[in-house]
């Protein structure tokens, strides 16, 4: 069994991973803000960091901010894991990353280019929005009067614990370079997507498409951020909902 640090592990994504490589045998080491004894602000870097990574065959790279810094933060990543001669970075990214002009989407396709350049073995996997993000959007669209959606975009969301086992079992294994991308089961409108959520919280909101304007929207609405063809997730949203909410979802 081996050493391996997950960093952003007390996220969304990175618990699960950190669950599946512990029950595997593995001593995981747990990096995020406030997660002690490797609470780094990966960002700042320090001895704290060098800590962290020291004796670790592998590094999991969850950890991001939507609020930028992550290139600083993994740029200080990448510098203390081949000071400690790690072999195997592996990093979270997003489907569309190269096709989207979406300021965190080019934040990503910069880091996986840090970590291809790194020196270090590493494996990248691209995956599509999670449940919990698509319902954290929606829950937030919902606290107005009327619900405003984009025009004419579409979502495939996937279920974050199928992710997290494919993470994990990237880890485990030697590196691979950039590996098939992982879709959720359904390409769906996000008007679908917010009924089916209206309905599962018992909620009441008109639904109105609003058209935007500039090279991110068209690049969303032209399904650049899709992999119809990587439709490999099982989980559906309507199922996630239904565990999160109870029984009563339906898709329309």
């Amino acid at each position: 069994m081996t050493t391996i640090l997950v960093t952003g592990g007390t996220g969304t994504l990175g618990r699960h991973v950190t669950e599946r490589l512990r029950a595997d045998g593995h001593e995981v080491r747990v990096l995020s803000r406030h997660a002690r004894p490797y609470a780094v602000d990966l960002r700042e870097g320090g001895s704290g960091l060098d800590e962290a990574v020291t004796g670790a065959d592998t590094v999991v790279h969850c950890a991001t901010s939507p609020r930028g810094g992550d290139e600083k933060a993994s740029r200080n990543l990448i510098a203390a894991a081949r000071r400690a001669g790690v072999g195997h970075l592996v990093y979270i990214s997003i489907v569309g990353v190269d096709r989207v002009p979406f300021g965190y989407y080019k934040s990503k396709l910069a880091v996986e280019r840090l970590v291809e350049e790194s020196g270090i073995g590493w494996t990248v996997l691209r995956t599509t929005q999670f449940h919990d993000l698509v319902l954290r959007f929606l829950q937030g669209m919902s606290k107005l009067p009327v619900m405003p959606l984009p025009a004419r975009v579409k979502d495939q969301p996937i279920d974050v614990t199928e992710v997290a086992d494919r993470l994990a079992e990237l880890a485990q294994g030697a590196p691979a370079g950039r590996v098939d991308d992982m879709g959720g089961p359904e390409v769906r409108t996000f008007d679908s997507l917010a009924r089916a959520y209206l309905r599962a919280a018992g909620r009441r909101r008109a639904v109105v498409r609003i058209p935007l304007r500039g090279a991110a929207y068209d690049a969303f609405r032209a399904g650049g951020h899709l992999a119809p063809d990587r439709a490999v997730g099982t989980g559906t949203f309507d199922e996630f909902l239904t565990k999160r909410f109870g029984a009563g979802v339906t898709h329309r």
